[in-house]
C-alpha cells in the first residue's frame, strides 16, 4: 500500500504533500487482521489542503464532521487464536489495540462475535476475497469483488467465513444520530 496527499502551497499551486508507503497495522487481539490506516481528518469542519497535514486516526471511528479511510485484510474466521488468553493477557492485548488502533475494541459489543454500532456512515467497497454483513436481525449479505455497501449507522458484524483474506476499502464519516 502507498498513499499519495495532495495540497496546495502558499502561492496556491497544488502540490504533492506525501508520497509514501502506508504501513499495515496488526493487533494481537485480531490475529491475522490487517489495518491500513491510509488517511483521517479531524473531527467538526473539512477544509481542503493548505497548511499542515490535519491527519488523523484517533478514534479509529470519527465523531461528526471527522473523516477515517482505511483498507482492511479480513482474516479467516478459521485463523488459529491460539489457546484462550489469561486476563493478564487479555488486558495486554486490549491495550496494544487501544494504542495503535484506538476506540476500535470499545465498540466491540463483548461475547457478541463482533458486532458493533458506530456514529458513522461508512462507504464500503470489497476489492478482494469474500465477506459477510450481518445485522442485528439475523439477515445477512455475502459480498464479492465489486460489492458497495453504504452501511448507515446500524448494528452489524463482519465475517470472513472463507480460506482466504478478504481485502475491503472503507470510507467512514462521522455523523449524528437523529433523537
Amino acid at each position: 500500500m502507498r498513499t499519495i496527499v495532495t495540497g496546495v502551497d502558499e502561492n496556491g499551486k497544488a502540490v504533492f504533500v506525501s508520497d509514501e508507503p502506508t504501513k499495515a497495522i496488526e493487533v494481537g487481539a485480531l490475529p491475522g487482521t490487517k489495518v491500513w490506516a491510509t488517511w483521517g481528518t479531524p473531527d467538526g469542519k473539512l477544509v481542503t489542503g493548505r497548511g499542515a497535514s490535519d491527519f488523523t486516526f484517533s478514534p479509529v471511528f470519527p465523531t461528526a464532521g471527522g473523516t477515517r479511510f482505511m483498507i482492511t485484510s479480513w482474516a479467516p474466521m478459521a485463523t488459529e487464536a491460539g489457546p484462550e488468553p489469561t486476563e493478564e493477557q487479555m488486558a495486554a492485548l486490549f491495550a496494544e489495540a487501544e494504542e495503535k488502533l484506538p476506540g476500535l475494541l470499545p465498540q466491540m459489543e463483548p461475547d457478541s462475535g463482533g458486532f458493533h454500532t458506530t456514529e458513522t456512515i461508512d462507504y464500503a467497497v470489497l476489492l478482494d476475497g469474500e465477506l459477510v454483513l450481518m445485522l442485528d436481525d439475523g439477515e445477512e449479505r455475502t459480498l464479492t469483488p465489486g460489492t458497495c455497501v453504504v452501511q448507515r449507522g446500524t448494528r452489524h458484524c463482519w465475517q470472513n467465513r472463507t480460506d482466504k483474506p478478504a481485502i475491503i476499502m472503507y470510507v467512514l464519516i462521522g455523523a449524528e444520530r437523529p433523537v
